[in-house]
């Protein structure tokens, strides 16, 4: 089906055929192929290495272009409709150029009621973009996110996925200032940051370089642990309070329940 020049814009162009993608120079392919082979060395069946290989082409231009997914299929045997499928499928593999700093937003459900949302919203207007936009400078990509796994400090905005925990409008609007201003940022928990593309390098497989960042700590809160404490008898015997009765108990966790006692309803 063809269109006229009248009714461009409303009808159905199918456009000429996509070129094939072009090739990376000589010197990036080389380096990327030897990267390439370390990564697919790790695994019995080569296939089993596309994600990690994604996270690799994506640190070279800091989003998969096609020429990325080109070179990931003539590496893995694949066709490049099956490595196209894989990378529309999570989120974590960009699709259009973005910022050397991805800040993430969780609006799920704590995080939103806590702030999340009004984050979000403050974000959007101070930095003058919309969810997956990114700042004209090339610094900032604001995006929102489902969870960021910390609801004990919610609500949360990770930067490159490192933790900036119980943040405001206020807090999140002189974060994003700092970075774009190459200010020097530190998370409330986990590693030093670094640029997205040096976080693309990491998350292909490849030693944290980065000073301190092995012993870094990013560990769940006091609220998260307690069960796990609870089960090795480390914590304090809870107060429990039967939904039937007056007064609340002392239980520890090797208490076995009372069971066949009638209840002042007569069960």
């Amino acid at each position: 089906m063809t269109t006229t020049p009248s009714d461009q814009g409303q009808g159905v162009s199918l456009g000429m055929p996509q070129l094939p993608a072009p090739d990376y120079p000589d010197d990036v392919r080389a380096r990327l192929e030897t990267d390439a082979r370390e990564i697919i060395a790790r695994y019995p069946d080569s296939r089993s290495a596309l994600l990690p290989l994604l996270h690799l082409v994506q640190s070279e231009e800091g989003y998969v272009t096609r020429t990325g997914m080109r070179f990931c299929a003539d590496m893995l045997g694949l066709t490049t409709a099956e490595v196209t499928a894989v990378a529309t499928f999570y989120t974590m593999y960009r699709r259009k150029p973005s910022g050397d700093y991805q800040v993430g937003v969780c609006t799920n459900t704590l995080c939103a009621v806590m702030g999340g949302d009004a984050i979000f919203e403050a974000l959007q207007e101070h930095l003058g973009v919309g969810n997956g936009g990114t700042t004209e400078d090339g610094k900032i990509t604001l995006e929102h996110i489902e969870c960021n796994a910390a609801c004990d400090f919610a609500p949360v905005v990770m930067v490159n996925w490192e933790f900036f925990d119980n943040q405001t409008p206020g807090s999140a609007k002189r974060l994003v200032d700092d970075l774009r201003a190459g200010a020097q940022v530190e998370p409330t928990r986990g590693a030093p940051l670094c640029t997205y593309k040096e976080t693309a390098r990491i998350l292909a497989g490849f030693p944290d370089e980065r000073p301190g960042a092995v012993e870094a700590s990013g560990s769940a809160g006091p609220a998260s642990l307690i069960g796990l404490r609870l089960a090795k008898g480390e914590a304090a015997p809870a107060r429990v309070v039967h939904p039937r009765t007056s007064g609340p108990q002392d239980v520890t966790p090797n208490d076995e329940p009372e069971t066949g006692q009638a209840t002042e309803e007569g069960e």
